[in-house]
Protein backbone atom coordinates (compact mmCIF):
# COMPACT_ATOMS: atom_id res chain seq x y z
CA UNK A 1 0.00 0.00 0.00
CA UNK A 2 1.41 3.40 -0.96
CA UNK A 3 0.33 6.64 0.69
CA UNK A 4 0.38 8.96 -2.46
CA UNK A 5 -0.95 12.24 -1.18
CA UNK A 6 0.90 16.01 -2.45
CA UNK A 7 -2.06 18.41 -1.73
CA UNK A 8 -2.66 18.46 1.87
CA UNK A 9 -0.83 20.07 4.87
CA UNK A 10 2.05 17.93 6.39
CA UNK A 11 0.21 17.63 9.35
CA UNK A 12 -2.77 15.62 8.03
CA UNK A 13 0.04 13.57 5.33
CA UNK A 14 1.92 12.76 8.89
CA UNK A 15 -2.29 11.27 10.21
CA UNK A 16 -2.99 9.58 7.16
CA UNK A 17 0.28 8.05 7.44
CA UNK A 18 -0.34 7.33 11.25
CA UNK A 19 -3.61 5.43 9.78
CA UNK A 20 -2.11 3.39 6.87
CA UNK A 21 0.65 2.46 9.05
CA UNK A 22 -2.33 0.39 11.55
CA UNK A 23 -4.28 -0.88 8.56
CA UNK A 24 -0.81 -2.27 6.69
CA UNK A 25 0.02 -3.65 10.37
CA UNK A 26 -3.48 -5.37 10.47
CA UNK A 27 -3.45 -6.61 7.06
CA UNK A 28 0.39 -7.76 7.19
CA UNK A 29 0.95 -5.51 4.60
CA UNK A 30 3.75 -3.53 3.48
CA UNK A 31 3.56 0.40 3.60
CA UNK A 32 5.30 2.51 1.35
CA UNK A 33 5.66 6.38 1.32
CA UNK A 34 5.51 8.58 -2.09
CA UNK A 35 8.43 10.85 -2.33
CA UNK A 36 9.29 11.63 1.50
CA UNK A 37 11.92 9.65 2.93
CA UNK A 38 11.49 11.86 5.74
CA UNK A 39 8.19 11.15 6.39
CA UNK A 40 8.77 7.58 5.86
CA UNK A 41 10.86 7.32 8.68
CA UNK A 42 9.19 9.60 10.54
CA UNK A 43 5.59 6.90 10.32
CA UNK A 44 7.91 4.23 10.45
CA UNK A 45 7.12 3.07 6.48
CA UNK A 46 8.53 0.27 5.28
CA UNK A 47 9.49 2.16 2.44
CA UNK A 48 9.45 4.81 -0.10
CA UNK A 49 9.34 4.94 -4.04
CA UNK A 50 10.57 8.16 -5.74
CA UNK A 51 10.22 9.67 -8.45
CA UNK A 52 12.99 10.61 -10.96
CA UNK A 53 12.92 13.82 -9.94
CA UNK A 54 12.68 13.20 -6.05
CA UNK A 55 15.26 12.19 -3.77
CA UNK A 56 18.40 10.50 -5.47
CA UNK A 57 17.84 6.64 -4.29
CA UNK A 58 21.73 6.78 -2.42
CA UNK A 59 19.81 10.24 -0.39
CA UNK A 60 17.05 8.15 0.86
CA UNK A 61 19.16 4.80 1.53
CA UNK A 62 21.06 7.75 3.64
CA UNK A 63 18.25 8.62 5.07
CA UNK A 64 16.50 4.90 5.59
CA UNK A 65 19.39 2.63 5.78
CA UNK A 66 19.75 -1.03 3.80
CA UNK A 67 16.43 -2.38 5.40
CA UNK A 68 13.98 -0.07 3.74
CA UNK A 69 12.35 -0.36 0.88
CA UNK A 70 13.33 2.01 -2.02
CA UNK A 71 11.29 1.65 -5.56
CA UNK A 72 12.04 4.12 -8.18
CA UNK A 73 10.02 5.56 -11.38
CA UNK A 74 10.92 5.05 -14.79
CA UNK A 75 9.43 6.19 -18.15
CA UNK A 76 11.86 4.73 -20.85
CA UNK A 77 14.33 2.41 -21.62
CA UNK A 78 17.37 4.32 -20.63
CA UNK A 79 15.87 4.96 -17.16
CA UNK A 80 15.28 1.60 -16.63
CA UNK A 81 18.62 0.61 -18.27
CA UNK A 82 19.87 3.29 -15.42
CA UNK A 83 17.85 1.77 -12.45
CA UNK A 84 19.79 -1.49 -13.20
CA UNK A 85 22.65 0.20 -11.13
CA UNK A 86 20.80 1.93 -8.59
CA UNK A 87 20.49 0.44 -5.03
CA UNK A 88 16.46 0.14 -5.70
CA UNK A 89 14.15 -3.16 -4.13
CA UNK A 90 12.06 -2.00 -7.46
CA UNK A 91 11.07 -0.19 -9.94
CA UNK A 92 7.92 0.80 -11.47
CA UNK A 93 7.16 1.11 -15.37
CA UNK A 94 4.50 3.78 -16.73
CA UNK A 95 2.22 5.20 -17.23
CA UNK A 96 1.02 3.04 -19.76
CA UNK A 97 -2.05 5.29 -20.98
CA UNK A 98 -2.55 8.70 -20.15
CA UNK A 99 -4.15 8.86 -16.38
CA UNK A 100 -5.03 12.21 -14.55
CA UNK A 101 -2.44 10.85 -11.56
CA UNK A 102 0.15 11.89 -13.74
CA UNK A 103 -0.81 14.92 -15.54
CA UNK A 104 1.55 16.16 -18.07
CA UNK A 105 2.97 12.80 -17.84
CA UNK A 106 2.61 11.31 -21.67
CA UNK A 107 1.61 7.52 -22.06
CA UNK A 108 4.90 5.03 -23.08
CA UNK A 109 2.57 1.90 -24.08
CA UNK A 110 3.23 -1.67 -23.87
CA UNK A 111 5.78 -2.04 -25.54
CA UNK A 112 7.90 -0.53 -22.61
CA UNK A 113 6.65 -3.06 -20.44
CA UNK A 114 7.86 -5.87 -22.82
CA UNK A 115 11.02 -4.64 -23.01
CA UNK A 116 11.24 -4.54 -18.95
CA UNK A 117 9.71 -7.77 -18.84
CA UNK A 118 12.85 -9.18 -20.87
CA UNK A 119 15.65 -6.27 -19.47
CA UNK A 120 14.50 -5.96 -16.02
CA UNK A 121 16.24 -8.94 -13.22
CA UNK A 122 14.57 -7.32 -10.19
CA UNK A 123 10.61 -6.83 -9.54
CA UNK A 124 8.59 -4.04 -11.78
CA UNK A 125 5.60 -2.80 -11.40
CA UNK A 126 2.82 -1.73 -14.43
CA UNK A 127 1.54 1.52 -13.55
CA UNK A 128 -0.59 4.22 -15.45
CA UNK A 129 -4.22 4.09 -16.20
CA UNK A 130 -4.88 0.56 -15.72
CA UNK A 131 -8.32 -1.20 -14.73
CA UNK A 132 -10.25 -4.28 -15.15
CA UNK A 133 -10.69 -3.41 -18.52
CA UNK A 134 -7.19 -3.75 -19.91
CA UNK A 135 -5.33 -5.46 -17.39
CA UNK A 136 -4.98 -8.94 -19.13
CA UNK A 137 -2.83 -6.38 -22.01
CA UNK A 138 -0.55 -5.46 -19.03
CA UNK A 139 -0.35 -8.95 -18.14
CA UNK A 140 0.55 -10.25 -21.69
CA UNK A 141 2.79 -7.69 -22.39
CA UNK A 142 5.05 -9.69 -19.36
CA UNK A 143 4.18 -7.29 -16.44
CA UNK A 144 3.39 -9.95 -13.44
CA UNK A 145 2.72 -6.86 -10.96
CA UNK A 146 0.49 -4.10 -11.34
CA UNK A 147 -0.23 -0.29 -9.20
CA UNK A 148 -3.55 1.20 -9.62
CA UNK A 149 -5.23 4.20 -8.10
CA UNK A 150 -8.42 5.02 -9.86
CA UNK A 151 -9.30 1.18 -10.40
CA UNK A 152 -10.65 1.08 -6.86
CA UNK A 153 -10.61 4.27 -5.21
CA UNK A 154 -13.21 4.72 -7.55
CA UNK A 155 -14.82 1.83 -8.36
CA UNK A 156 -18.48 1.64 -7.34
CA UNK A 157 -17.51 -2.06 -5.65
CA UNK A 158 -13.70 -2.02 -4.39
CA UNK A 159 -13.40 -5.53 -3.72
CA UNK A 160 -15.42 -6.34 -7.04
CA UNK A 161 -12.69 -4.02 -8.89
CA UNK A 162 -9.59 -5.90 -7.04
CA UNK A 163 -10.57 -8.85 -7.59
CA UNK A 164 -11.28 -8.61 -11.44
CA UNK A 165 -7.47 -7.11 -11.67
CA UNK A 166 -6.21 -10.14 -9.44
CA UNK A 167 -8.34 -11.89 -11.63
CA UNK A 168 -5.87 -10.48 -14.85
CA UNK A 169 -3.18 -12.93 -13.88
CA UNK A 170 -5.52 -16.19 -13.84
CA UNK A 171 -3.62 -16.99 -17.29
CA UNK A 172 -0.99 -17.20 -16.16
CA UNK A 173 -1.28 -20.01 -14.39
CA UNK A 174 0.66 -19.26 -10.70
CA UNK A 175 -1.12 -17.86 -7.60
CA UNK A 176 -2.24 -15.01 -8.16
CA UNK A 177 -0.88 -12.17 -6.06
CA UNK A 178 -2.34 -11.76 -3.03
CA UNK A 179 -4.33 -14.51 -3.70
Amino acid sequence: MQLREKKLPRREIELAAQTFRRLCDTHSALFIVNDDPDLARACDADGVHVGQDDSSVADVRGILGSEAIVGLSTHSKEQIEASASADVDYISVGPIWETPTKQGRPAIGLDLIRYAADAVDRPFFAIGGIDASNAAQVVDAGARRICVVRAIRDAEGPTVAAEELRDAFTPLGEAAPGG
